[in-house]
């Protein structure tokens, strides 16, 4: 039987061993606090060596590049959820509470990690995709809540957490900016950041937060709550929204005359939405109501961006050495 191609890719094949380590051995109690930890350092090492690559001219051109900012944001926060309304007669499919975190997921932020690191693996515009993808992250402390409280109706219990802006400071951008300092006054440091350590560190970052991910769902027994065809719908929906958001954000950044390099970052950033943001966000905004089953559409739609725009994004890189 012959490989899907996709499947032959190295990320992709990790990605998939993650979700099975987790399901075999999820991580719990003392590891998991370990792990979570180095999650984070492994995220913020990352965000150094894209600071420690990039020159500073190349950094302010994607700060000051408000185009390719409002369109990510308009994607995220405008399209989403009018997709999310649209897809209410899901509800023939599966539950009124899975439905209900389509919904939610359709609301959350865009990943900062995963959109970033695919945007460099695809030879795309890295700077933009690290403000844009922050930048909906920020915005997404407000938006997103205000967003839960229009279109799902969890007023009272919405309240926003100033620490999710101190998280992406200390973790994102404050490395980003010393490896920024590391660039222009450690001239060494920029030999140690090249291409070969970014993808190992790249990879490996999304590896890491897969597994986390997966492996609180099986310890909090999300799993147990739904049914095996309720699971192959929402895996259905969730491929189909990605490659269809691929085929629209690429026609509109092509439409707008975007660049390549920012065709890919609009792509990248504007077809994902973020795990990481939308956990702690739903725990808060819903006040430790059920947001077990109301996160499962999201962890499943996760996993799915993450294969197919890795998938994409390993493509991209062929054709981008192949016109070299």
């Amino acid at each position: 039987m012959k490989v899907p191609p996709f499947l032959k890719d190295p990320l992709i094949q990790g990605i998939l061993a993650a979700v099975a380590l987790a399901v075999v051995f999820p991580a719990d109690g003392h590891f998991a606090a370990v792990f979570a930890i180095a999650t984070k350092i492994a995220i913020a090492l990352l965000f150094f060596l894209y600071g420690a690559r990039l020159s500073t001219r190349e950094a302010l051109k994607g700060l000051t590049h408000w185009r390719l900012h409002l369109l990510i944001l308009a994607l995220t926060y405008v399209l989403y959820p009018l997709i999310g309304l649209a897809l209410k007669p899901f509800t023939a499919l599966i539950s009124a509470p899975l439905y209900q975190g389509i919904l939610f997921a359709m609301l959350v932020p865009s990943t900062v990690q995963s959109s970033v690191a695919l945007t460099g693996i695809a030879r795309g515009n890295v700077s933009g995709a690290v403000v844009a993808a922050s930048l909906s992250s920020l915005v997404g402390v407000v938006t997103t809540p205000l967003l839960v409280m229009l279109l799902m109706g969890a007023g009272d219990a919405i309240h926003v957490d100033e620490a999710v802006f101190v998280n992406i400071a200390l973790q994102l951008l404050l490395p980003f900016v010393v490896g920024q300092l590391a660039h222009n006054f450690l001239p060494a440091v920029k030999v140690y950041a090249g291409a070969k350590a970014t993808k190992f560190v790249d990879r490996g970052s999304i590896w890491m937060v897969v597994y986390a991910a997966f492996s609180s769902g099986m310890v909090a027994g999300v799993w147990d709550e739904i049914a095996l065809w309720e699971v192959l719908a929402l895996v259905g929906w969730a491929s189909v929204l990605v490659f269809g958001m691929l085929a629209i954000t690429k026609w509109i950044a092509r439409a707008l005359r975007f660049s390549y390099e920012d065709q890919v970052a609009i792509q990248m950033c504007g077809t994902q939405k973020s795990l990481a943001s939308g956990v702690p966000m739903a725990s808060v905004i819903f006040g430790g109501a059920a947001v077990g089953i109301l996160i499962v559409p999201l962890m499943l739609y996760h996993l799915i961006q993450l294969m197919i725009c890795s998938a994409a994004a390993a493509r991209y890189c062929r054709e981008a050495r192949g016109r070299q």
